[in-house]
């Protein structure tokens, strides 16, 4: 059996153009060193597929969680579409076995890697829907995610929602491959009563800066400021804007 049909098996998706498949397919490793050859990598494709993801993740929280906050449904969302929650179901699709990668990425099991296996997800997700549209994209969606989606517990979501520094960071290793860097600017006042200040950086640029009685609610606060930046479309295409 080809590789192509056995991923279409495997997806329950059948292509009418299976040349995008094999793109969604081929991580930039296998072309490096093959010029000569007419090969496309995957980074286009996942570049769509994280915002056809984003969509159809929306719609579905929007239909099904009318109780839940803007707040809520951000953060629910992005429990979703986090890089280990598309690995794992990139796993369960056995979409590593199916992927084209290069010696190196051979080598060092790079089809085992989360980083490889979500970004493969979202390539996947953006031929089908290149192929077919948003119906089968929303399907193979709903299909593959379909352990998280009934794992979901919104009931404890205000609490969590506090935790700015996981979700931003998240958030970062999802989009960037990055952490967020937090650098302690100044501290001031008397010893039982030290005020601390902190900004946090991505990919080198000053994102955001909080204050508070310790280190630890200070980065909490830097890290709040940065996510509502992202939060308000600050980020969508690139680092947040600058503070």
């Amino acid at each position: 059996m080809s590789m192509i049909k056995e991923a279409q098996q495997t997806i329950q998706y059948f292509f009418t153009q299976p040349e995008l498949l094999e793109e969604a397919l081929t991580h930039k490793s296998h072309i490096q060193g093959k010029p000569n050859e007419s090969l496309k990598d995957n980074e286009r494709l996942e570049f769509l597929g994280d915002a056809v993801l984003d969509l159809i993740i929306s719609e579905y929280l929007a239909r099904t969680y009318p109780e839940l906050s803007e707040g809520d449904l951000s953060q629910t969302r992005a429990h979703l579409v986090r890089q280990s929650s598309l690995a794992q179901a990139a796993r369960r699709l056995q979409l590593g076995s199916l992927l084209r990668v290069g010696r190196g990425e051979e080598q060092t099991q790079g089809r085992t890697k989360s980083s490889l296996l979500a970004n493969a997800f979202e390539a996947v997700l953006a031929a089908i829907y290149l192929d077919g549209g948003l119906d089968p994209a929303r399907g193979f969606v709903l299909m593959a995610l379909e352990e998280h989606l009934q794992a979901l517990d919104v009931t404890n979501l205000s609490a969590s929602r506090q935790d700015y520094k996981s979700q931003l960071q998240e958030w970062c290793q999802r989009k960037f491959s990055v952490i967020p860097e937090y650098r302690l600017i100044r501290e001031s006042g008397p010893d039982h009563q030290k005020v601390f200040e902190v900004e946090v950086s991505i990919q080198g640029k000053i994102q955001g800066r909080g204050i508070g009685h310790s280190k630890k609610v200070a980065e909490q606060e830097a890290a709040k400021s940065a996510y509502a930046q992202k939060n308000q479309g600050g980020a969508e295409e690139g680092p947040f804007l600058m503070v």
